[in-house]
């Protein structure tokens, strides 16, 4: 009787074979795909012809300074809550026909402070928004 213990030889794995295949297929790859079909995508872009408009649609300017306050058409309002911006922005809108809110904001100014004004044309009940920006020789565009 063989009373001693049986070392059981743990399978050695050699990965050699297993990377020479996938550095073959790596090759193979490499020099069978091209990539220059990609690079040669022709794109039309259009062109936009269209008249300037000849009459400038209501406006009503909202601005929105570094601190938080706001003007509405020139006019500083007396304070910085959503209700004073909405009863402003309702009496500027009651003489305009589908009036566009536009927001020129300081860069400095908080982003509550431009949410605010978009609350308040939202309870005001004007839909049209755009934002007012610079061109890079800063002037107004």
């Amino acid at each position: 009787m063989n009373f001693r213990k049986h070392r059981s030889e743990d399978p050695e794995i050699n990965l050699i074979p297993f990377i020479d295949v996938l550095l073959v297929v790596l090759i193979f790859l490499m020099l069978s795909t091209t990539y220059s079909k990609f690079t040669e995508l022709q794109v039309n872009l259009p062109t936009a012809e269209a008249d300037k408009p000849r009459d400038r649609p209501a406006a009503i300017v909202v601005a929105v300074a570094g601190d938080g306050r706001y003007a509405v058409n020139s006019k500083a309002l007396a304070g910085r809550s959503v209700e004073i911006l909405t009863a402003e922005l309702s009496a500027a809108a009651q003489a305009l026909k589908d009036p566009v809110v536009i927001v020129s904001a300081d860069a400095t100014a908080a982003h509550q402070a431009v949410i605010n004004v978009l609350d308040a044309a939202r309870r005001a009940g004007l839909a049209r928004l755009t934002f007012a920006a610079q061109t890079g020789d800063g002037g107004p565009r």
